[in-house]
């Protein structure tokens, strides 16, 4: 029976995020196990937000340490040859990785074969193929990823910008920016988004780090002059920022972390994708009971491939934002 299982992540945001499933699948398998997950820094405060996480561990603290918890299996969803190496020195009895890597054939016992790049499977699917190493042979399907989430923000105890919510109508982040890790919608196009719906039924929130404020007032200022809109950029740390999100009603967005996180807090979230492979929906949309996405062969016809998110209008967002909402 395990124990402990320590599984490691190291990447970014959006892709810890759904790594998070694997711990929900394990706590039901083994209501005992003690989950240990391994980041970076920044990645810690929505680790955290996982009740399914007993223990956040800081991939730099163990590179300094040269040292591992004791823990009868690691699984490196992300290929990290420090990690791999001071987890065999570490004696760790079974360590997981993907046939693909050199160093895990040194450093790994259980070496699982498959490819991302060539699968028709979601993100968050493919990282459950790991599971062999544990002898566990599970196939889930995509729709039954978010019951595996369990997230769960703290209060966010800023009375403050807790009154930037508006309790009489339905309020929406619109997070723009990516840091260059998806096809970006056009600002303009986000402004014409608020411009197509009411102003009496919802209240917008531009979000993004204080940097990507700066660029977004470059593209297009003329957004935060529309009286149902506030500038968020800036303001909060990626632990406030979950916080803020779970007050609201929901997020869109490229594809990026806020956009995972808001599908896995259960908000509704719709992602802005283009249709070609490796960036399509296919493989990183966003997984929750609410989440869903456009993607850019609705415009230039199904199972034709384009990377131009532009071809999606302000006008097709809206209508899928009026019908989640119920409005008419």
């Amino acid at each position: 029976m395990l124990k402990k299982v320590i599984i490691s992540r190291t990447d970014n945001l959006g892709d810890v995020i759904l790594t998070l499933p694997l711990t929900g699948f394990l706590k039901l398998k083994y209501p005992e196990l003690n989950i240990l997950f391994i980041g970076k820094k920044y990645t810690e405060s929505i680790i955290n937000t996982s009740q399914n996480v007993d223990e956040f561990l800081d991939r730099e603290e163990i590179i300094k340490t040269g040292k591992l918890p004791d823990a009868d299996a690691i699984i490196f969803v992300f290929p990290d040859k420090d990690l791999a190496s001071i987890a065999k020195k570490s004696k760790i009895k079974t360590r997981i990785g993907t046939s693909h890597r050199l160093f895990h054939w040194l450093f790994c016992n259980k070496l699982i074969n498959f490819s991302r790049k060539k699968s028709d499977l979601h993100e968050a699917q493919l990282n459950f193929k790991l599971f062999k190493g544990l002898n566990l042979e599970t196939e889930v399907q995509q729709e039954d990823l978010a019951q595996f989430f369990n997230l769960k923000a703290k209060p966010l105890q800023n009375p403050e910008v807790e009154k930037l919510i508006n309790p009489e109508k339905t309020n929406l982040i619109l997070h723009p920016k990516s840091k260059g890790s998806a096809r970006e919608w056009p600002m303009e196009s986000y402004q014409n988004l608020v411009e197509h719906l009411p102003k009496d039924k919802f209240n917008f929130f531009i979000s993004g780090t204080h940097d990507e404020g700066l660029k977004i007032k470059a593209e297009n200022n003329e957004i935060f002059g529309l009286e149902n809109v506030i500038d968020i950029t800036g303001k909060f740390s990626l632990e406030e920022f979950i916080s803020f999100i779970d007050l609201t009603q929901g997020l869109i967005a490229c594809s990026t972390g806020p956009l995972h996180i808001a599908a896995g807090l259960g908000k509704f979230a719709l992602g802005i994708y283009p249709s070609n492979r490796p960036m399509h929906p296919g493989r990183w949309a966003p997984i929750g009971e609410k989440a869903t996405f456009i993607e850019a062969d609705e415009v230039v016809g199904k199972g034709m491939e384009s990377d131009d998110v532009t071809l999606i209008t302000p006008e097709m967002i809206a209508k899928k934002v009026m019908e989640a909402f119920n409005f008419h």
